[in-house]
């Protein structure tokens, strides 16, 4: 059967243990890896695996040895308990010794769970298990987590009581980095807070979160949009030389004043931006599209686009690293306007 939608968040951490297997897909690994992680550790509980209710089988080796799977589900461990029969990276190739395993499956067997990338609909693994009665076949999109799935983990992580604005930023953090990253996150956070007693706030979450890979091109751009034009020079010359391109940081320019355009000129104000954004940030965005107004900001933009077109034509032949500087000094000089 097919895992509902709707039940992709709960059930992984709640499922079914005399379900016959579950088989979990999608494009992005990291989810998968992480809902086959909350899966095998409701199943058999945090010892499962040092109590040998835990059998690993790789496809590669199901190649060379078929009766790998059926033995790891009929074999029984010294511990009491649920078992699982774990089949990772699986893949068409071996639907005809999967269906022979599934076929021979009886109450009292190892729970098969098996994870695999992106299946079309018509695989072989992805009609077996929509096709069986007691089984189930949870598809993995690279969605934003749902509300549901972050007070969820904000509970593992122990924290049951966070006002709203924080609530809000680890939302926006969680729609920006990937799964594992946030996750991870909130155990950082977690030990941030571990002997103090005081709430959770945006400068706490901002001490635990990781670090950008853009942290450079934020820097230079905050320069750019705050007038500080003496500051430009420096921080663009430590971009170059770790080897960020002119044209990376002209789109990233074109990206920011894009967003101060819209906070400018949409009635909703900052709250029209998406992802939304939250904390430190979200005040500094908003005095930076207050300074720079429609007009302004939409300059800034056509400005940005020359050079971008200029830097993209085959003709051009000055120096791209000055033309990108040149332009940002204009722009830091428009701002103190």
């Amino acid at each position: 059967m097919k895992l509902p939608s709707n039940r992709t968040s709960t059930y992984f951490d709640a499922p079914e243990v005399d379900r016959m297997g579950v088989l979990i897909y999608g494009p992005d690994a990291m989810r998968v890896t992480l809902k086959r992680q909350a899966l095998v550790k409701a199943l058999i509980g945090p010892n499962g695996e040092e109590e040998m209710r835990l059998s690993r089988v790789s496809a590669s080796e199901l190649r060379k040895d078929p009766a790998l799977l059926s033995d790891a589900i009929k074999s029984q461990s010294f511990f009491p308990g649920p078992r699982v029969t774990l089949l990772e990276d699986c893949s068409d190739t071996v639907i005809k010794i999967v269906s022979a395993a599934v076929e021979d499956w009886a109450t009292g067997d190892a729970q098969i769970v098996i994870t695999a990338g992106q299946l079309r609909a018509t695989s072989g693994l992805r009609k077996l298990f929509e096709a069986h009665a007691n089984a189930y076949a949870a598809a993995i999109y690279v969605n934003p987590p749902t509300q549901q799935e972050i007070q969820a983990q904000l509970a593992k992580a122990g924290f049951n009581a966070l006002g709203s604005q924080v609530l809000q930023a680890l939302t926006a953090l969680s729609w920006t980095i990937e799964p594992g990253d946030f996750q991870q996150t909130l155990e950082k956070l977690a030990l941030y807070k571990l002997s103090d007693a005081t709430p959770v706030t945006i400068q706490d979450i901002d001490a635990c979160a990781p670090l950008s890979q853009e942290a450079g091109l934020d820097d230079v751009l905050n320069c750019v949009a705050e007038g500080r034009s003496d500051e430009i020079g420096p921080i663009m010359e430590r971009l170059f030389s770790q080897g960020t391109q002119p044209v990376a940081v002209c789109i990233s320019a074109t990206r920011h004043f894009k967003s101060l355009f819209l906070i400018a000129s949409d009635t909703a104000g900052i709250a029209a931006l998406r992802p939304p954004v939250y904390g430190l940030r979200r005040d500094r965005l908003q005095r930076q599209a207050g300074n720079w107004g429609v007009t302004k900001s939409k300059l800034a933009i056509e400005m940005l686009t020359d050079v971008d077109l200029t830097l993209r034509s085959s003709g051009q032949k000055a120096p791209s690293i000055a033309l990108v500087e040149r332009v940002m000094i204009r722009l830091a000089m428009i701002a103190t306007r």
